[in-house]
């Protein structure tokens, strides 16, 4: 995001103005549809309103689970707009593509007070791939950038940072207050400080732990993530994603963490299936050494929570 340290949206004239506003509108959904928890969606209302409220017309823009550059169809925001009309009031349009000529049309029409939600960003491979002509189309939809995409802004994506470089760039409410509080935070923490991560991928997340692991008391390392780090120490770990480029990575992190005296926890205990749609039947508990090879880390297993648990209530500060 272009001028960090000086960019708001105090005082920023929005009237007339279209704004490409990226939020983290990645809820869990229901089987069947719908919306199991719509908190991420409510956190960047605040923002939304106020934009709104200046008279700026709102295009809304996120992903959507992991569609892997296609059209999935259980995965279209659709269900977002409707659902977002209802939380502000007022008509949220909705557009069935993020690109292209009916895109721009329906943004170039959209009136001050106005929201129109583009589809899923990640239907289109070039999001992820910070494809510099996506990113482009994508911007030349509005004429200020403003992000509330926490959750996403360490991915250079197209819509995170290719757009956020071609125009006006601002953080929205929620970002603003998240970078302020985790600064806050890594500044001057209550001891000890214990900082808790997931996610699928090491690759995506070197540059955050490299800035945690230094700053840290316990680092406690979970999701798909930990399969890598699991992998790397030695273990199999059967179906599960391991990022075999980054097994090296994994090991020279876990050393790093040990000559420096910072707790870093991998899980002991796991939940496997053979996959993710595995009857209830085929999902059992075990030891992280004991996964099959038919098999794939699913969750934390009850004894990791309970010494995760242990280390949380003990924390002075936990990220």
């Amino acid at each position: 995001m272009s001028q960090p340290e000086r960019a708001s949206l105090d005082g920023l004239d929005v009237r007339g103005r279209r704004v490409f506003l990226r939020v983290d509108f990645n809820v869990p959904l229901l089987e069947g549809g719908g919306i199991r928890d719509d908190a991420r969606m409510r956190a960047s209302l605040p923002t939304l309103r106020e934009l709104l409220a200046a008279g700026a017309a709102v295009i809304v823009a996120t992903h959507l689970g992991r569609p892997m550059g296609r059209r999935v169809p259980e995965l279209s925001t659709k269900p977002l707009a409707d659902h977002l009309s209802e939380l502000l009031g007022s008509p949220v349009q909705w557009v069935s593509d993020c690109v292209g000529p009916e895109v721009e049309k329906d943004a170039s029409r959209l009136g001050p007070g106005e929201v129109l939600m583009l589809e899923n960003l990640r239907f289109h491979p070039e999001e992820e791939a910070n494809d510099p002509e996506f990113a482009g189309r994508l911007a030349q939809l509005a004429d200020l950038y403003v992000s509330d995409a926490f959750g996403s802004a360490h991915r250079a994506h197209a819509s995170t940072e290719g757009a956020a470089r071609r125009l006006p760039a601002y953080p929205g409410r929620l970002m603003a207050r998240e970078l302020e509080q985790l600064g806050n935070v890594l500044g001057d923490p209550a001891r000890p400080m214990v900082a808790i991560m997931g996610g699928s991928k090491l690759s995506s997340k070197l540059g955050v732990i490299d800035h945690l692991l230094p700053r840290v008391d316990a680092l406690l390392l979970g999701g798909a993530m930990a399969a890598t780090f699991l992998r790397a120490h030695g273990l199999q770990v059967g179906r599960s994603l391991v990022e075999q480029d980054f097994l090296e990575e994994a090991l020279q992190i876990m050393e790093r963490a040990r000559t420096a005296g910072i707790r870093l926890e991998l899980p002991v205990d796991v939940v496997v299936a053979p996959g993710l749609n595995a009857s209830v039947a085929e999902v059992r508990t075990c030891g992280a050494d004991e996964v099959g090879p038919d098999e794939m880390i699913l969750d934390l297993g009850p004894k990791t929570v309970a010494s995760w648990a242990e280390l949380v209530a003990s924390a002075g500060t936990v990220v």
